[in-house]
């Protein structure tokens, strides 16, 4: 039976969606075509239908991966997205959790496609961060931009490493619980100090 076009999307948007999740799991060199494709229910020979290499499939597979965490972050505060970032929870779901964490370190040592599509998510996810914590094309964006990409590098180092970790470490806890404080204290607005009043000279 003839494959709609229709259907070969669909078919192609669920290969890279399984990718997305396996190559976050697992590294991207932690698994070879052959496995991801049946992980998706295709065969090894499907593959070249959709994609000329495996570097292709990890380029769009990293993609895919950021845009989910973008979409989640839309309208989002950044000390709500900070909480959840260094939780448990998502420290615990690296398979459908920040490719940026799981993958960042990996992406170093592949090709440049994978590489820009990692840098284009983070720029993404910071315009995205930006936009929902107010900034608006003023004067203080740049700072602005600074204190949320200052943020974003912070929390994806913790949590790379209390991941690092074993499960049922202490330190695993304590390095998620510190990170957060120490950007969430970042991330408050400073207090103006006011100057102590002039005493005036007795007459």
């Amino acid at each position: 039976m003839k494959v709609t076009k229709a259907q070969a999307q669909a078919n192609r948007t669920h290969v890279v969606e399984t990718a997305s999740e396996l190559f976050r799991e697992r590294g991207f060199d932690g698994i070879g075509v052959a496995d991801l494709m049946a992980a998706a229910g295709f065969t090894h020979g499907g593959f070249y239908k959709h994609f000329g290499s495996k570097a292709d499939l990890m380029a769009e597979a990293t993609a895919c991966g950021i845009a989910k965490t973008i979409a989640l972050s839309d309208g989002v505060d950044a000390p709500t997205f900070v909480e959840h970032y260094l939780s448990r929870a998502h420290r615990d779901a690296r398979a459908t959790g920040c490719t940026l964490a799981a993958l960042g370190s990996d992406a170093a040592r592949q090709p440049e496609s994978v590489r820009v599509a990692l840098e284009d998510g983070v720029e993404t996810l910071v315009a995205t961060l930006m936009r929902s914590n107010g900034a608006s094309g003023a004067a203080d964006d740049a700072q602005a931009r600074s204190r949320i990409l200052d943020a974003l590098a912070h929390a994806v180092g913790a949590l790379v490493l209390s991941r690092a970790c074993p499960d049922d470490s202490p330190l695993a806890d304590e390095i998620l619980a510190v990170g957060r404080e120490a950007i969430l204290e970042s991330l408050r607005p400073k207090q103006a100090v006011k100057a102590a009043p002039r005493r005036r000279n007795a007459d």
